[in-house]
């Protein structure tokens, strides 16, 4: 039952319309006084509606609804006057009015405006994040809503506690305690920073060396002295990173809390159970990549605002006159841009694209909302781009690491003896994506008739021809895409996308708040990924869930291509909770010296597992693609955020194991055999 606030000094008046709105079947309050009313707002989180005189002593309806919005944004409004004014209704809706009604107003219309207002209630919830629950059973309660829900936080803690009261088991305290000897055979050879470590020092020893984590301690004498940590205490640290990781997955799959609430925890747990120092968390969670996202997002913005989406979109989507050309024509296009060009940068370019022809789509068709749609369009752009990694060295920092794994066991291939053996497999993969997407969605989307192309030429020709603005915006995304294939060696990616957000600036394209406005929580996520990839890497976790699992194999999984379908199973999974250039340093290490030790060609391990690193397609902290796309999927008109987490854990599990598919039997079985190594 909605409750509606009633506010109106004329007592007769509220008091009848209290009554009409009970009989239907509206729960109602009423008072008499602006004050009273702001009491009551601030004491009852129950209130859906508020009905609002213009007109009253102490405090006028203008006051009333500016003090209500500071506090309860959410709350939707109807200014009911019989002294109304164009100046007035234009001054309501400065303040967030939801509507403007004059007395005498018909109940049928009334009632059809509060319903209305319920509804939009839920979708200001949502832009405000503010949780929705139903009132209800206890039961209710703990399952809660998006950002909310409080069975699901109690079993994350639960579980955390779990994994960090646990007994250390053996063979993670073998494993961090064990010396390097420079032997093939080492227990720690596939610590991420192995090679760092001195002759004689364990993965205890290094760990607090490196960051600084020795423990004072006084003698008998009173002298202080510092030692290193044992491998118990570095055991502990480990567990405090799985169990992180744990409640983050969690979290982060179900939105249990609010994206950048996990994204805290995870520097909140390193900090308070000792993982790292401060100053080496912060630097943890300010990685070049995260610099990247946030840059990228910032010129998304810029492409946006200047209208240049809409000639790129043209450029792009000029043969995609219905949903199957734009599935298997475009995405195998795309798939294969993106093992050359940054997968990242594409995503973002592309993406304010789409949600563009979205909107155009759902409007002709005379629908409000088509989340199918907006689902497909969003994943199947992120999941192909992900799945164009394979294709060449330039495609990501994960295959610049697995080349230099690969120089410190034998001769790496050279660029194109790697797009020899992985460009193959991007656009069958690309085309396998389509049709999983085809079959699923093309009889669920509301929209029948999806002509991208038309779509995308009306709104070029609405715009008209391109604008100071939009020359400077393409000069500029031109020369970064320079920057990114020449310079990004030596200065990163981050670092020239905050060069042209400064030109964009300065040349007067984009302002301050077009920066302030890009979705923060999606920066602070994947920066929260940077630590706690880093976490694991430093403190051991990660080379014992590489171990554990290596260790679980059967022997026939131990060499050749049972041990390349082994390693890019556990890369595949693993990239998914980690950023796949931290997955790459600690499975890589480990997973090189096992294709030694078994005979098999290094390439062929190397090459599975930093394929397989491309694809986080469950989780949005695997990849800035998924980050990006899922920041820039709101609708446009209500702001509510059309592509879940669920969704990207539902479809891109789907999606992972037609990846494994592909690679093991097109890749692995397929042309990797005619190839030879």
């Amino acid at each position: 039952m909605s409750k509606v606030l009633l506010i109106d000094d004329e007592e007769g008046f509220r008091t009848s319309l209290a009554r009409r709105l009970s009989m239907r079947g509206f729960e109602s309050c009423e008072l008499g006084s602006g004050i009273d009313a702001l009491k009551t707002v601030r004491a009852d989180p129950d209130i859906d509606v508020i009905v609002l005189d213009r007109r009253m002593p102490g405090m006028s309806g203008e006051q009333v609804l500016k003090e209500i919005k500071q506090f309860r944004p959410e709350l939707q409004v109807i200014m009911l006057t019989g002294h109304g004014s164009m100046a007035s209704a234009v001054e309501t809706g400065r303040l967030d009015a939801y509507a403007y009604l004059q007395k005498p107003c018909g109940l049928d219309e009334l009632v059809e405006v509060i319903e209305a207002a319920r509804a939009e209630k839920v979708y200001a919830m949502a832009r405000h994040e503010i949780p929705h629950v139903e009132r209800g059973s206890r039961l209710k309660w703990l399952i809660g809503s998006h950002n909310s829900r409080p069975g699901l936080i109690l079993l994350g803690l639960g579980l955390f506690l779990a994994v960090l009261l646990a007994p250390v088991p053996d063979r993670l305290q073998r494993l961090l305690s064990a010396p390097k000897t420079g032997h093939p055979a080492d227990l720690n050879l596939g610590y991420a920073a192995y090679a760092k470590m001195q002759r004689g020092e364990s993965i205890a020893d290094y760990y607090a060396r490196k960051y600084d984590l020795y423990v004072t301690e006084y003698d008998e004498d009173g002298e202080k002295r510092e030692r290193s940590l044992t491998a118990a205490e570095t055991a502990f640290r480990a567990k405090a990173m799985l169990g992180t990781l744990v409640l983050a997955a969690l979290f982060w799959a179900s939105g249990a809390v609010p994206i950048g609430v996990t994204a805290l925890l995870v520097g909140v747990n390193m900090y308070f159970l000792g993982v790292l120092r401060p100053d080496d968390i912060a630097q943890a969670y300010a990685k070049d990549a995260v610099i990247f996202i946030f840059g990228v997002l910032v010129i998304a913005t810029a492409i946006g605002k200047t209208g240049l989406d809409r000639r790129i979109g043209l450029l792009l989507l000029s043969p995609c006159n219905s949903l199957r050309r734009l599935l298997f024509l475009f995405l195998p296009l795309l798939a294969v841009a993106c093992a050359f060009v940054s997968e990242h940068a594409l995503v973002a370019f592309i993406m304010p694209m789409f949600m563009m022809v979205y909107a155009t789509s759902t409007q002709a068709a005379g629908i409000k909302q088509d989340r199918h749609l907006a689902i497909m369009f969003v994943l199947c752009i992120c999941f192909a781009a992900n799945c164009g990694g394979p294709g060449s060295p330039a495609a990501g920092g994960r295959n610049a690491v697995m080349l230099g794994i690969l120089a410190d066991y034998c001769e790496p291939p050279t660029f194109w003896q790697w797009v020899k053996y992985g460009l193959p497999f991007v656009p069958v993969m690309a085309l396998v994506i389509a049709s999983y997407f085809y079959l699923f969605f093309h009889r669920r989307v509301k929209v029948k008739s999806l002509d991208a192309s038309a779509i995308v030429r009306g709104a070029v020709a609405k715009i008209g021809p391109m604008t100071r603005a939009e020359y400077i915006t393409a000069a500029v995304l031109l020369g970064l895409i320079l920057m990114w294939i020449t310079l990004s060696n030596r200065v990163g990616m981050g670092g020239p996308a905050i060069l042209c957000i400064v030109v964009l600036n300065l040349l007067r394209v984009i302002g301050w708040r077009d920066v302030i406005k890009i979705p923060w929580e999606v920066v602070a996520l994947y920066a929260s990924a940077c630590a706690l990839g880093k976490g694991l890497a430093v403190s051991g976790a990660a080379l014992y869930l590489a171990d554990a699992f290596i260790g679980t194999l059967p022997e026939f999984m131990r060499g050749g291509e049972g041990l390349a379908m082994a390693t890019s199973l556990f890369t595949g999974i693993t990239t998914n909770f980690m950023s796949d250039g931290a997955t790459v340093s600690a499975i890589g290490p480990v997973t090189v010296p096992m294709a030694m030790i078994s005979d098999t060609p290094p390439w062929m391990i190397g090459l599975a597992t930093s394929f397989a690193s491309s694809f986080a397609h469950m989780m949005i902290i695997g990849t800035p693609n998924n980050a990006i796309a899922y920041a820039l999927a709101k609708d446009p008109v209500t702001g509510e955020q059309l592509v879940t987490l669920a969704d990207f854990l539902k479809h891109g599990s789907v999606v992972l194991v037609l990846c494994f598919g592909v690679l093991w039997f097109w890749t692995f079985f397929g042309y990797w055999r005619w190839l030879g190594f």
